[in-house]
């Protein structure tokens, strides 16, 4: 290769050095920030080709939704119940400059992070202090709004915008649980119990009026059989009265045989009667009756 063109060609390729660092591109989902030695120089670029110097910096800082979770945080409510808490969180960046100030590299997330959810926990410990377990599982998002507000203000001092924060879960713990199981259960203990005794009373009721209509059935009954019976023993006299009128010594000739088969004929017994007595009399002559 010629000597002459050694020259042009290494300044040619320094220049193209210099070039490609002095350009630099802008996605859409991202902010550039250029420093000059520390010194933030321009941090509202647009996306698309930008130019700076090559001894200058360009930090890029993602625009994208951020989402971390805190997982059972311990909080206690106004009982002194312990709760353990799931958090979401859900962010993204909205001044490069306050986001880079809050964190630096690429731990400036993870710092950003931190700072959001001490914040956070330090207004729900004083928020919760205040509530309910019941009050705190009916609040929106389970969150009240003093802690959310300041958790915004703390939120835009470092660069960032809230999209949401929202309490995912709430358990309360092994002590709180127990306690509960056990209001539960002496409760259905109580409902079980009245229950029985409402039972009871009712069952004492139907068998009460159970019983005493039974009884009316079978006084009613008894009285009608006894006003029959006596209705027939009535008819039944007055028929044996009027035949007996008919024929009276029919009668007492029947009446007679009445006797003889309740005296006579039973092994054991010894009777002493007068032989011409009145008993005897259809038996010495019975053709003559």
């Amino acid at each position: 290769m010629n000597d002459r063109l050694l020259a042009p060609m290494a300044a040619l390729v320094a220049l193209l050095v210099i070039a490609s660092l002095s350009v630099f591109t802008v996605g859409e989902q991202e902010f550039a920030v250029r420093t000059r030695f520390g010194q933030v120089q321009q941090a509202d670029y647009a996306p698309g080709l930008h130019w700076c110097w090559p001894f200058e910096r360009i930090e890029r800082v993602d625009r994208r939704l951020v989402s971390r979770r805190l997982l059972a945080e311990p909080f206690r409510d106004s009982a002194q119940q312990g709760l353990s808490v799931d958090i979401a969180l859900v962010w993204r960046v909205s001044d490069a400059l306050a986001y880079l100030r809050a964190g630096s590299g690429p731990a400036a997330e993870d710092q950003v992070a931190a700072q959001l959810a001490a914040q956070l926990r330090t207004d729900l410990q004083a928020s919760y202090a205040h509530l309910t377990l019941a009050q705190i599982t009916v609040a929106p998002r389970g969150l009240a709004d003093a802690p959310l507000s300041q958790l915004r203000r703390v939120a835009a001092a470092l660069g960032v915008t809230l999209v949401d924060v929202r309490v995912s879960r709430i358990d309360p713990s092994d002590e709180l649980a127990n306690a509960i199981y056990a209001r539960m259960q002496a409760a259905y203990a109580a409902q079980a119990r009245q229950v029985r005794a409402t039972g009871a009373a009712v069952a004492d009721r139907v068998r009460a009026e159970a019983e005493r209509s039974r009884d009316e059935i079978v006084g009613a009954a008894e009285r009608d059989a006894q006003r029959l019976r006596g209705e027939g023993e009535a008819q039944a006299l007055a028929v044996r009265a009027r035949a007996w009128a008919v024929n009276p010594e029919f009668a007492a000739f029947y009446r007679s045989l009445q006797a003889y088969r309740k005296v006579l004929g039973r092994d054991g017994d010894i009777l002493v009667i007068r032989p011409d007595g009145e008993f005897y009399r259809y038996l010495r002559d019975p053709a003559h009756h």
